[in-house]
């Protein structure tokens, strides 16, 4: 096999997909923002998800005019945006359960020593 793909001289280059790289960040953030702030790595995980899936149907109707580089970023954007979707969804979940039961232990101190 030859590395190199020859293209016609009269052939246009080929694009990048819109929105490609923005769903590769998103997701990546939405994943990384888990440490601070669930909330945030939720709606950008919806947000990535979202252009990750239109950029893929894009490259989908017309794959001779995008690069596969664009492609793939898409398609790993989109990953990872469901990625850290579901882990904001678990640590909201796990958050909230934590502090149900830390308020319904302090409740039960504090009516423990009434005076």
């Amino acid at each position: 096999m030859n590395q190199f793909s020859y293209q016609p001289v009269n052939a246009p280059p080929l694009l990048t997909l819109p929105n490609s790289t923005s769903a590769l960040v998103l997701g990546i953030i939405s994943i990384a923002s888990l440490c601070c702030c669930s909330i945030v790595g939720f709606i950008l995980g919806i947000i990535g998800l979202v252009l990750g899936i239109n950029a893929v149907a894009l490259y989908k109707q017309s794959p001779g005019v995008y690069t596969e580089s664009s492609y793939q970023n898409a398609n790993a954007g989109k990953i990872c945006s469901m990625i850290g979707l579901i882990l904001s969804v678990l640590s909201i979940f796990i958050v909230t359960i934590f502090r149900a039961s830390y308020f319904a232990i302090i409740k039960e101190i504090i009516e423990s020593y009434s005076f």
